[in-house]
C-alpha cells in the first residue's frame, strides 16, 4: 500500500515512503515558495468530483463536489463534512466580505448566492437569451464585480454532437449589469486576479498559455497577452495538443499557483515558472487556506491534498 505521505522535491522527484528510486530526478527547493523535501499530505480520495476550493473564514477549506452536488468542508483537523447538499452543481466558488458563497452552478447553469439558505439568489443565469454552456469558474473583486468563465459544450460519448456553444469570459459588475469580455478563447477555465486586480488572468485548457489582460476602469478588459508558457502542453493519448491549465490561486507576493497537466506550476508576476509540484493525480483546482493561510490545498481526480508552503495565500481575497 503506498504511504499517506508523498515527498516532493520540485520539477519532478516524487517519492513514495522514506526514499527515492536512483533515476527519480532531484530538484532544489523553490525559493520563498516551498521548502526541499515537503510533504504532500493525501487526505481523502475517491470524492465524486473536485473542483471549486476557496479558503474560507475559519481557515478551512471549501470546495465542490460536483457530480454529488454539494460543497465539502475541510477542518483544520483535516476532517471531512458536508458543508451544503444540493449545491445545483456548484463549481468555482467566491467568498463575500459578508460570508454570502457565491458559485458558477452547471445543473441550472447560472451564477449567484448559493449560501446562506435566505441569501440565495441569481446574478446572471443567461446572455442575451441564451443559457450559458458549462459555467467553470469565477473570481470576485474588491468592488463587487465578478469574473466567471464559461467553457462551454464538448463532444462525449452520452452526447457526441452537442449544440454549437461560444466559450466566454464574462464580468457581473457591481450594479449588476452582465458583459461578455472574450469570445476568442478555445476553452476558458480558471480566472484570476491580479494582486492589484489590474490584470486579469484566464487558464486556456486547450492552448500554451495562461493568457493575461488589462483591466479598464469600467471592469471591461483589453491587451490580450500569452503572460506564461505552461510546461503541461503536452499531446494527449487522443493526439490533441493540451496544457490541462485549470484553477489558478495566487499568492500574497502576486505568484500564481496553476492545476496543469504537469502538475501545480509556480508562475512569478513577471510570468517566469519558477518550479512545479507534481502529484500523483492531475490536479484540477487550488487554493490557500490554514490558520496562516501557508497551506496549498490542491484537489482534482476526486482527491484532496494539502502541501505546506513557506508564502501565504493572497490576503484580500480568500483565493
Amino acid at each position: 500500500m503506498l504511504s499517506k505521505h508523498l515527498y516532493l522535491l520540485g520539477f519532478g522527484a516524487l517519492i513514495y515512503g522514506a526514499a527515492a528510486c536512483a533515476d527519480d530526478p532531484v530538484t532544489p527547493a523553490i525559493p520563498g515558495v516551498s521548502a526541499g523535501g515537503v510533504v504532500a499530505e493525501l487526505i481523502k480520495d475517491c470524492f465524486n468530483g473536485t473542483e471549486g476550493p476557496i479558503g474560507y473564514s475559519d481557515g478551512s477549506l471549501l470546495f465542490t463536489e460536483t457530480q454529488a452536488n454539494k460543497i465539502v468542508r475541510i477542518g483544520l483537523d483535516d476532517k471531512v463534512s458536508t458543508f451544503l447538499e444540493n449545491s445545483n452543481g456548484a463549481n468555482g466558488l467566491a467568498l463575500t466580505p459578508d460570508g454570502d458563497i457565491v458559485a458558477v452552478q452547471t445543473v441550472k447553469t447560472k451564477v449567484g448566492v448559493v449560501h446562506p439558505a435566505n441569501k440565495k439568489n441569481t446574478l446572471a443565469e443567461n446572455y442575451q437569451g441564451t443559457a450559458f454552456q458549462r459555467p467553470n469558474d469565477l473570481v470576485r473583486a474588491s468592488n463587487g464585480g465578478i469574473y466567471f468563465t464559461d467553457s462551454g459544450t464538448r463532444p462525449s460519448k452520452e452526447n457526441p454532437n452537442p449544440p454549437p456553444s461560444h466559450p466566454g469570459v464574462f464580468y457581473i459588475s457591481p450594479g449588476g449589469e452582465l458583459k461578455q469580455l472574450a469570445t476568442d478563447i478555445e476553452r476558458p477555465n480558471g480566472i484570476q486576479l491580479s494582486k492589484d486586480e489590474k490584470v486579469l488572468y484566464v487558464a486556456n485548457t486547450q492552448g500554451e498559455h495562461i493568457l493575461a489582460y488589462d483591466i479598464a476602469a469600467d471592469g471591461s478588459i483589453q491587451n490580450r497577452r500569452n503572460f506564461a508558457k505552461l510546461d503541461g502542453w503536452k499531446k494527449g493519448e487522443d493526439g490533441t495538443w493540451s496544457s490541462g491549465a485549470d484553477g489558478i490561486a495566487i499568492d500574497d507576493e502576486g505568484r500564481l499557483y496553476v492545476a496543469s497537466n504537469s502538475g501545480v506550476e509556480i508562475i512569478s508576476a513577471k510570468g517566469e515558472l519558477l518550479g512545479l509540484i507534481p502529484l500523483p493525480k492531475k490536479p484540477q483546482n487550488l487554493a490557500f487556506a490554514g490558520a496562516d493561510k501557508k497551506t496549498l490545498y490542491v484537489v482534482g481526480r476526486g482527491a484532496a491534498y494539502k502541501i505546506p508552503l513557506l508564502t501565504a495565500g493572497i490576503s484580500s481575497r480568500p483565493k
